[in-house]
C-alpha cells in the first residue's frame, strides 16, 4: 500500500494518547471525546498507514512493533504542531501539577504566571506528590510541577528540566493535645521518641519520605509506619485522627480541624521545591510560569538559606544548577 500523501494530527494526537494510557475509554476522557470516535480514529490511521498498530483484547490494550515505531515520529509532529500554534498565539492549556489543594508555594508562582501572561491558559493539576507527578510529565499528561527534583531516582531526573523555587521551612502537625502542641516551635530533639508520619508506603511521594529519613537519622525520631493510602482532605484527616501520630509538612500547610501547625527549629529544617518540566517542552506559559516563579523567589527571599538551616547535601547540590 502507497504511503498517504499526509497524515492528520489529530489521529496521530489519538494514537499517541492510546499508547500512553493503553485504554481506550481512558484516553477518549482525556481528549474529550466518545471511545468509538476515538476508535474510528485509531482504525482511519490503521487504514492510512496500512498497518496494524494496536493489539487489543477484552483484558488489555498493546503496541505492535509498527505501533512503536511510529511513536516517536508521532510525537515530534505533535510536538512541532504545539510550537507552531503556540508561535501564533493559539497554545494548548499549560496543565500546572500544584501537588496538593491548599500548598502555598505553588500556588502563588501560579497566580504570578496567570498575571504575567493573561493571554495564556495554565490550569492547576493536583497529583499529590512529585514522584508520580514525574511519570505524569515524562507521559505527556501534565506540563509542570513543583518538588523536591533530587528526591526523583536518576532515571526520571534525566528527562526533566528543573528551577528552584524555595527552600521551605517544615513543621510539625500535632493534635491539639499533644503535649508539644503547647510550645509555639518545636526543637527536633523534642520529637525523639515519637513516630512521625512523614509518607511511608505511599508510592506517590518517596521523595518527601527520604527527606524525612534523613531529617530524622541520629535524632532518635521514627518513621510512622505506612496508613492507608487517604485520597483527599477528609480521608486524610481522617487516617490522621485514627492514627494520632505527628505529621512532617511544611509550614505553610493548611489546618485541619482540631490540630495545629507547629514550626520545627534547632535546625530548621528545609523543604527544597523545584518547578519542574519536561525537557524539550517549548510553550509560551511555561517561560511564563519560570519568570513567576524567579520573580516571587527573589521578591519573597526563598533562596536564602537561613544560618540554622538544614537541608541534605545531596539537595544543596541540585538547587544549585537550573537544568
Amino acid at each position: 500500500m502507497p504511503a498517504p500523501a499526509c497524515v492528520d494530527p489529530r489521529l496521530l494526537r489519538a494514537f499517541v494518547t492510546v499508547t500512553e494510557e493503553l485504554h481506550f475509554t481512558r484516553a477518549a476522557a482525556r481528549l474529550y471525546v466518545a471511545q468509538q470516535a476515538l476508535s474510528r480514529d485509531v482504525r482511519r490511521l490503521e487504514r492510512e498507514l496500512g498497518v496494524e498498530l494496536f493489539v487489543r483484547t477484552t483484558r488489555q490494550v498493546t503496541l505492535t512493533a509498527d505501533g512503536e515505531r511510529l511513536l516517536p515520529y508521532a510525537r515530534r509532529v505533535l510536538q512541532a504542531q504545539d510550537e507552531l500554534l503556540a508561535a501564533f498565539g493559539q497554545a494548548r492549556p499549560l496543565l500546572v501539577d500544584l501537588n496538593s489543594p491548599g500548598l502555598l508555594t505553588g500556588r502563588l508562582v501560579l497566580e504570578r504566571a496567570r498575571a504575567l501572561a493573561p493571554e495564556q491558559e495554565l490550569m492547576a493539576r493536583y497529583e499529590s506528590g512529585l514522584t508520580h507527578a514525574a511519570g505524569e510529565l515524562l507521559a505527556g499528561r501534565i506540563d509542570a510541577s513543583f518538588g523536591r527534583f533530587a528526591g526523583l531516582p536518576p532515571a526520571l531526573r534525566a528527562g526533566l528540566g528543573h528551577q528552584p523555587v524555595r527552600y521551605e521551612p517544615m513543621a510539625v502537625v500535632l493534635p491539639e493535645d499533644h503535649p508539644l502542641a503547647r510550645q509555639a516551635r518545636v526543637p527536633l530533639s523534642a520529637l525523639a521518641g515519637e513516630h512521625v508520619y512523614a509518607g511511608a508506603g505511599n508510592p506517590r511521594t518517596p521523595e518527601w519520605t527520604d527527606l524525612a529519613h534523613r531529617l530524622f537519622e541520629g535524632r532518635g525520631i521514627r518513621l510512622a509506619p505506612p496508613a492507608p493510602l487517604a485520597v483527599g482532605e477528609e480521608e486524610f484527616q481522617r487516617i490522621m485522627d485514627k492514627t494520632r501520630n505527628p505529621i512532617l509538612a511544611v509550614q505553610s500547610f493548611p489546618a485541619m480541624p482540631a490540630t495545629v501547625v507547629r514550626p520545627l527549629v534547632d535546625p530548621v529544617p528545609l523543604s527544597p521545591v523545584s518547578l519542574v518540566w519536561r525537557k524539550g517542552l517549548k510553550h509560551p506559559a511555561l517561560d511564563a510560569l519560570r519568570r513567576a516563579a524567579a520573580q516571587v523567589a527573589t521578591e519573597k527571599g526563598w533562596l536564602e538559606v537561613p544560618d540554622e538551616g538544614w537541608i541534605p547535601a545531596a539537595d544543596a547540590a541540585v538547587m544549585s544548577v537550573d537544568k
